[in-house]
């Protein structure tokens, strides 16, 4: 098969996933797998497997989480003690913030006031959080009535391609928020959920299926990982078992290079597997890691495991990016990107060497995916274990600088993820009692290294050769805001947006 034919044809495996997502809904309620899709095999059980929804609250915290950070901090057990700090220094989580909702939210171009969204949205993540760590009602009623009064009033993303990112960035932030306090008895849960399956989630379906009109490759790794998450969240805080597919399966097989195998495309003997966006800057690549541990997490949450997807690939990919960001030498294997509109204007360009970074550069990333692989499954990661305790502790949105870049993540991590290492027949195995705390299936040990997991041969690709062209509208999507903060620590951000497409020999699986 083609390089173009499959393509076309992964394209096509996408638009019909939203039709046999319905079906799929049904065979998991007799008990199928959620990880779903054509070649694909059933991974562990989901909550929605078992019932009529998913477990709640579960998008980055399940209610043990929450028992377990309040019970931390009540006994000043270090560091959540520390990471509690960190978040009722922050402005943000000073009860009675007032929001400021707007009907339209525009990112990228004329008339931009995205930053009143982005600031309402950690206000009400942070509040909610600080309420059920402190027990304090005054937190979690500042919450509701942020989330509420942009439920009452926005209607529209707009911009140029950067809506995209503000549908994939925000919808999943503001849907963590809202799962916070889903239960509280003024939340307007139906109305917001109608906000954000009809305002940010057409976005970022659209995203994953038509990448706005370009060549799958014109826009970076982020860009799909944004709206992945944008999807997956929008499905649980709903109990939309389709919406929830689609994201699993482009998380597996999707044509953009958000997917796990795109964004990490070569594993080395060495452990390490590199990251894509490393060849970028650092800035976009912590970004990157930083989105596809959210993903993962709340898959797990939903008793779905992706961090251990394909022999875990992304702990050697969070590894090398580890590795890198402190300093350490690093492989990287060329690789060239495409660029262009369909049926427009096309062109490409190579990258040839890891970007040089700031080792002091950081972002609240670490925490989550550290304790994920070193406490709940009880494997090595050296490289994620040093830079997490060189991140703590961490802060969240409002702690990292003025610009979207520092409110890219919701943070503290080290107050919500920092858990004891389990120990016994689980961590042997590299399973754990995760999610079954929330009422989901805990993910079976070893899941990630299913029967749908596609080998891949050869760790190297050959270059190609560069072409220049005259830039048009697409190649210049990617806000400049939102890596602003790279600016400070010396690193000049590459400008643009755009992707980089390995063009690999290798042969793959005929059925991908």
């Amino acid at each position: 098969m083609s390089h173009v034919t499959r393509q076309i044809s992964r394209r096509s495996m996408l638009k019909a996933t939203g039709a046999t997502a319905g079906a799929v809904g049904a065979a998991m309620g007799a008990g199928a797998g959620i990880g779903i899709g054509i070649g694909t095999t059933a991974l562990a059980p989901s909550a929605a497997a078992a019932g009529a929804s998913f477990a709640h609250p579960g998008l980055l915290h399940t209610r043990a989480d929450l028992d377990r950070m309040a019970a931390k901090v009540k006994a000043a057990a270090a560091p959540h003690s520390a990471g509690f700090a960190k978040l009722t220094a922050n402005r943000h989580a000073r009860s009675g913030w007032t929001a400021n909702p707007q009907a339209t939210v525009v990112r990228g171009g004329a008339g931009q006031n995205y930053a009143i969204l982005y600031n309402d949205i950690h206000a009400a993540y942070q509040n909610a959080l600080r309420g059920h760590v402190s027990g304090d009602s005054a937190h979690l009623d500042t919450a509701v009535a942020i989330l509420n009064a942009w439920s009452a009033e926005l209607t529209t993303l707009a911009g140029n391609a950067d809506r995209f990112l503000a549908a994939g960035i925000y919808g999943y932030q503001i849907a963590n928020a809202a799962e916070l306090v889903r239960d509280h008895p003024d939340f307007e849960l139906g109305r917001f959920q109608e906000m954000l399956t009809t305002v940010f989630a057409p976005l970022s379906d659209s995203f994953l299926v038509k990448h706005n009109g370009a060549v799958v490759s014109n826009y970076w790794t982020n860009w799909d990982l944004t709206a992945m998450c944008c999807v997956l969240a929008t499905g649980i805080l709903c109990d939309d078992k389709a919406q929830v597919a689609r994201a699993v399966e482009y998380f597996k097989h999707g044509e953009g290079l958000g997917s796990i195998r795109n964004a990490i495309p070569v594993l080395r003997d060495d452990g390490l597997a590199e990251w894509l966006e490393a060849g970028r800057d650092q800035g976009h690549a912590l970004l990157g890691v930083g989105l596809m541990g959210t993903f993962c997490e709340m898959a797990w949450n939903q008793g779905i495991d992706l961090y251990g997807y394909d022999d875990s690939r992304f702990l050697k990919g969070a590894q090398y990016v580890a590795k890198w960001a402190m300093g350490g030498e690093v492989p990287f294997t060329a690789n060239t990107r495409r660029k262009g509109a369909i049926n427009g204007w096309s062109g490409s360009e190579t990258v040839t060497e890891a970007a040089p970074v700031d080792p002091p550069m950081t972002r609240p990333i670490w925490a989550m995916i550290a304790n994920h692989y070193t406490k709940r499954r009880g494997l090595p990661a050296s490289y994620l274990t040093r830079i997490a305790a060189k991140a703590s502790p961490e802060g969240g949105g409002g702690d990292y600088g003025p610009n979207s870049g520092g409110y890219d993540q919701l943070g503290f991590g080290t107050l919500a993820f920092t858990r004891d290492k389990v120990t016994g027949a689980g961590a042997a195995s590299g399973g754990s009692a995760g999610p079954a705390a929330s009422g989901a299936a805990s993910p079976t040990a070893g899941a990630g290294s299913g029967s749908d997991a596609r080998p891949q041969t050869g760790a190297t690709a050959k270059p190609s050769a560069s072409a220049s062209s005259t830039a048009g509208d697409l190649a210049a999507t990617g806000s400049d805001d939102v890596i602003g903060w790279t600016a400070a620590t010396g690193i000049t951000a590459l400008a643009g947006g755009l992707l980089l497409l390995r063009r690999r020999e290798r042969a793959r699986d005929a059925s991908q």
